[in-house]
């Protein structure tokens, strides 16, 4: 085995993944952060890293040759628009690098790549680093399980979960638009001649948030409305997004057909519905295998339920071994307060190519 490089180089890189920034859909900025993280893989690993064109931006896939036998899967799209950097800049201090998507997921995958860099032999190995996670992966899903089937084990460099912990389960989560269509008037003269749409709207977020089951793992969660033009005209328009997550599977079908069978209370309204429970739960019998090994390397290290998903929802509901959260330790994902312990980083990139070794001796 090759010797780690260690932190200071670890951080370098996370620096230069971090100051190419990477808002999901900007075209732009994705695809000069898909040619920063091929240039990593190139410089750190060797060999030749592929741009996937998509609508959404480049995916970057690299092989180390050889029968496919484990895929390392993350992501290098983040939440934050453009300039955050100018006000939130990649720091390190006080034992933490800080600075948009250094926990989700840059961390990771800086983790990986230098853990992989320290095995002589990488055939087995495939990585691919998607462009569109933080927006529901319906560019990267058939590509991602494609690449699952064919290797045969995934293993997912998202943030680790609290206290360092490995994710063995996830929920299945999806987003709704109900687009809510009436019929401006003045406010003042003639309100009857309207159907307000913010009206309708209320009525629907009740509607909504009724059909969670939070007892069985599924919550209905309204979280933004936009409605109306000025102060003194009946809402012609308004719209409500919905975020949905559920544990069990049947729940998909559930929801899905209520969001369908909405309709209006205030007469004249119309209703438009969009949005799907995208991602399947992760269910964590698929992990255990995986898991096990995991601890033989860190012991002390566990493995929880956590409610956000992760494309390993997509490699896990095909029955492919996954373990996920196998990231960064640190905390505040999506969040101005981000961070990476920095202390955690030498041990979760010799985890990393310690799980690879595993799984491939495993595998013959």
């Amino acid at each position: 085995m090759i010797e780690l490089e260690g932190v200071e180089a670890m951080l370098e890189d996370l620096r230069t993944l971090v100051e190419v920034e990477s808002p999901s859909r900007d075209l732009v900025a994705v695809e000069a952060s898909a040619k920063a993280v091929a240039a990593l893989l190139e410089r750190r690993l060797g060999g030749r890293a592929t741009l996937v064109e998509s609508p959404v931006g480049p995916h970057v896939r690299w092989s180390g040759g050889g029968e496919p036998r484990v895929l390392v899967l993350g992501h290098h799209d983040t939440v934050f628009p453009l300039g955050t950097l100018e006000h939130r800049p990649f720091r390190v201090a006080n034992g933490r690098a800080t600075g948009p998507g250094v926990f989700d997921m840059l961390g990771g995958l800086v983790q990986a790549v230098h853990g992989l860099a320290t095995l002589e032999d990488l055939s087995g190995v495939e990585l691919l680093v998607t462009a569109d996670e933080e927006v529901g992966s319906h560019h990267s899903q058939a590509l991602i399980e494609e690449r699952a089937k064919a290797c045969g084990a995934v293993l997912v460099f998202e943030g680790a979960a609290e206290g360092g912990h490995l994710k063995v389960a996830r929920k299945g989560c999806g987003a709704f638009e109900v687009s809510v269509r009436g019929r401006a008037s003045h406010a003042g003269l003639e309100p009857e001649a309207g159907v307000n749409a913010l009206v309708e709207a209320a009525h629907q977020v009740l509607d909504i948030a009724a059909l969670s089951r939070p007892e069985i793992g599924t919550t209905v969660t309204p979280t933004v409305a936009r409605a109306g033009t000025t102060d003194n005209v009946v809402p012609a328009e308004a719209t409500i997004v919905v975020d949905v997550r559920v544990r069990e599977p049947q729940e998909k079908e559930r929801v899905e057909a209520a969001f369908a069978a909405l309709t209006p209370h205030v007469e004249g309204a119309r209703l438009v519905v969009t949005g799907s429970v995208n991602r399947p739960p992760m269910p964590e019998a698929v992990t255990r295998d995986l898991l096990a090994m995991a601890q033989r390397l860190l012991p002390g290290v566990e493995g929880v339920a956590v409610g956000g998903g992760s494309d390993g929802n997509f490699t896990a509901a095909l029955g492919v071994p996954t373990l996920d959260g196998l990231g960064a330790v640190g905390g505040g994902a999506h969040a101005d307060h981000e961070y990476v312990l920095v202390d955690s980083m030498v041990e979760r990139a010799r985890l990393a190519a310690g799980m690879v070794e595993a799984i491939r001796s495993e595998r013959g």
